[in-house]
């Protein structure tokens, strides 16, 4: 591990150890946190100081406090949704393009009839009749995106399906579990651990999204799309606190893409697979 970060270039380094730095913070938000969540603690929007290292939020909140506890809430949502996405688009993809024939054609189908609705129109809609939870807006978020992830796993495992090993696979009456685990997902890891960090990103900015609209994350948990729409008002008389979470997006944003980056240059598309 120590010699795989030595050769690893700066920047690869550093975003991986901002985005250590935000994970670190998303888990022990409630050991760093020098209030309590919902604790109103001074003035409203009350500048930066010694005691409240942001300020103050609209109702005089601390707001370095809800952003450790918002970015707890967002880094863990965007990570469930974009584990349980990439689970289920991946297995898909690759066993429709394993299997073929009619399976693909229903797989496919089906993706291209959900992707044909816009993705946020399809989440409003279903989170307003549903009722507002976290593993309800884990789900949908997870399903919504599994469709992109389904299309590029099988653009992807329909290039090496075509490989002699996978063929050899076949006449060795390998199984489609066997066959997508052993010979196809090792050859994909490269397409697969760049989107992944392109992926999470964008579930970041889709729950920041939904909060802003009212149907993410409920009161009185917090996301940073949540502070940033309690704080907007505040932007008409120049007061920054619906900068922040805005701040804190776009510089795990750039970490994460330095480090899928470096990954990606250390992996090849397709590797030579077992005869």
């Amino acid at each position: 591990m120590s010699t795989l970060l030595n050769s690893a270039p700066k920047s690869a380094l550093a975003g991986l150890a901002v985005t250590t730095l935000f994970f670190g913070m998303a888990v022990f938000a409630q050991v760093i946190a020098p209030y309590g969540m919902s604790d109103v603690v001074g003035s409203v929007w009350e500048p930066a100081s010694s005691a409240h290292w942001l300020g103050t939020d609209n109702i005089g909140r601390d707001l370095f406090t809800r952003m450790l506890y918002g970015g707890r809430t967002t880094i863990f949502v965007a990570t469930a949704a974009t584990v349980l996405s990439f689970v289920a688009g991946s297995v898909l993809g690759f066993a429709a393009a394993v299997a073929g024939g009619w399976l693909d054609q229903l797989l496919s189908r089906s993706v291209d009839l959900v992707m044909s609705v816009p993705g946020l129109i399809f989440a409003l809609v279903v989170l307003s009749v549903l009722p507002p939870s976290l593993p309800v807006l884990i789900l949908v978020m997870a399903f919504l995106d599994s469709t992109r992830v389904y299309r590029l796993c099988r653009s992807v495992a329909g290039d090496i399906v075509v490989m002699d090993y996978i063929e050899v696979a076949r006449l060795r009456s390998e199984g489609l579990g066997w066959t997508i685990f052993h010979e196809i997902l090792p050859n994909a890891m490269s397409p697969l651990v760049a989107e992944f960090g392109m992926r999470f990103i964008f579930m970041v900015l889709y729950l920041s999204t939904l909060s802003f609209l009212g149907l993410g994350i409920q009161p009185p948990s917090t996301d940073w799309g949540a502070i940033v729409k309690e704080n907007s008002d505040g932007l008409v008389y120049g007061i920054p606190a619906a900068l922040a979470p805005a701040i804190a997006i776009a510089i795990l944003a750039i970490a994460i893409n330095l480090v899928a980056d470096w990954v990606l240059s250390r992996t090849t598309s397709l590797k030579g697979g077992r005869a």
